[in-house]
C-alpha cells in the first residue's frame, strides 16, 4: 500500500472531562456532562486528523504494554491508520495525560511522559517511515531521547529522498532553540504556535519572528494564533489568514488538527494561504467539540466550512 504521509513523534492517551469548573474537596465528587478517551500528541492527533482529511496516513511512535496502548493501537487502526511502525516498548506506561476542560475551553493537564520518552527511529527503518511524500514530525520538546540529533538525521533523510517535511513541537521555552535550530534547513515547513516560536526566538512582531526561522534554513514558517488565526511565510509570502467566528468547547489538538488541514491542503495542490484558511477550518472544527478528533468528519466537509463560516472580526 502506498502512503500519503508518515506522522512521526509523540503519541498519548487523553482522558478528557468537561466542563471542570473546580475539583472537588477532599474525597468529594463533582458531575461533569462529558469524559471521553482519545488518541492524541503532536503526533497521534494530526495522524487521526490526516485520515479523516481523507490521507493514507502511516503512524509511527510508540506505546507502552499496557492497556492505555491497546486502546491507542485498535482506535488508530479503526481510522485506517497503519500501525506497523508503532513501537510497543515493555516495562513503560503509555504516555497519558488527564485533561480537565474548563468552561471558557482552558485545558489545564497532568501528564505521564511514559513510552515517548523512549522512541527513536532506527535508520534500517528509514526505507519505511520515508516512504511517504510527506513526513511531519511532531512532538520535539517531549522526545526525550529522539530530540536533537536523531530528528536531524531523520528529517536530513526525508530530504535527500525529496520528501516534503512538516515540523511541529510541544511545550517548547527559550532553551528548546538549542535543539531546533540544527533542524531548521531541514523542514520545509515549520509550524510552532506563536507563542513557542516568541519564546524561542526572543522576537515580539509575526514579520520578524519568521525572518529569525527562515534566516536560519526553514523553508516555510507557519505560526497557529489562536483566535488571531495563523502567520504564514516564506520568500515572497507574508499572510495572516483570520481564525473562524465559532463556538469554542474545547482547545485540545487544535494545533494538531491545524497542522492535519494543512497538510490535506498541501496534498490536494493549494496555495499557501488555502491551506492555512483549510487548516483554520480544520482546527475550527476540533475546537467545536470535546477532544482533539472532534468535529472533523472529512475533507469535503472542512472545505464547505471554510467556505461558508463567517470569518472572526
Amino acid at each position: 500500500m502506498d502512503f500519503d504521509v508518515s506522522v512521526v513523534g509523540l503519541y498519548i492517551l487523553d482522558v478528557l472531562g468537561r466542563p471542570v469548573e473546580r475539583i472537588p474537596d477532599k474525597g468529594n465528587v463533582e458531575f461533569i456532562d462529558q469524559i471521553r478517551l482519545t488518541v492524541a500528541g503532536t503526533a497521534g492527533g494530526t495522524v487521526v486528523d490526516c485520515a479523516k482529511l481523507g490521507l493514507k496516513a502511516r503512524a509511527v511512535g510508540a506505546v507502552g504494554a499496557d492497556e492505555k496502548a491497546d486502546f491507542v493501537l485498535a482506535t488508530l487502526q479503526g481510522f485506517g491508520i497503519d500501525t506497523e511502525l508503532m513501537q510497543r516498548l515493555p516495562g513503560v506506561p503509555t504516555s497519558a495525560t488527564i485533561l480537565n476542560i474548563r468552561p471558557n475551553g482552558e485545558r489545564p493537564a497532568l501528564h505521564v511522559r511514559g513510552a515517548s520518552d523512549h522512541f527513536d527511529v532506527a535508520p534500517e527503518t528509514d526505507d519505511a517511515v520515508l516512504a511517504p511524500p510527506f513526513v511531519h514530525v511532531g512532538g520535539t520538546g517531549l522526545l526525550r531521547r529522539m530530540d536533537g540529533e536523531p530528528t536531524r538525521r531523520l528529517l536530513a533523510a526525508a530530504k535527500e529522498r525529496g520528501r516534503t517535511t512538516t515540523f511541529d513541537l510541544i511545550a517548547a521555552t527559550a532553551e528548546t532553540l538549542s535543539i531546533v535550530e540544527p533542524l531548521l534547513p531541514y523542514i520545509d515547513y515549520f509550524m510552532p504556535s506563536i507563542e513557542e516560536a516568541t519564546d524561542m526566538s526572543g522576537r515580539t512582531d509575526p514579520h520578524d519572528i519568521a525572518s529569525f526561522y527562515l534566516d536560519r534554513g526553514a523553508k516555510t514558517c507557519v505560526f497557529t494564533m489562536g483566535a488571531a488565526g495563523s502567520y504564514v511565510a516564506s520568500e515572497g509570502v507574508r499572510v495572516q489568514v483570520p481564525a473562524f467566528d465559532i463556538q469554542v468547547v474545547d482547545t485540545t489538538g487544535c494545533g494538531d488538527a491545524y497542522d492535519a488541514g494543512f497538510l490535506a491542503g498541501l496534498h490536494a495542490g493549494y496555495d499557501l494561504e488555502t491551506c492555512a484558511r483549510f487548516a483554520t477550518a480544520a482546527s475550527g472544527l476540533v475546537a467545536t467539540g470535546l477532544g482533539s478528533d472532534a468535529g472533523i468528519v472529512s475533507f469535503e466537509d472542512t472545505l464547505e466550512k471554510m467556505n461558508t463560516w463567517p470569518i472572526k472580526r
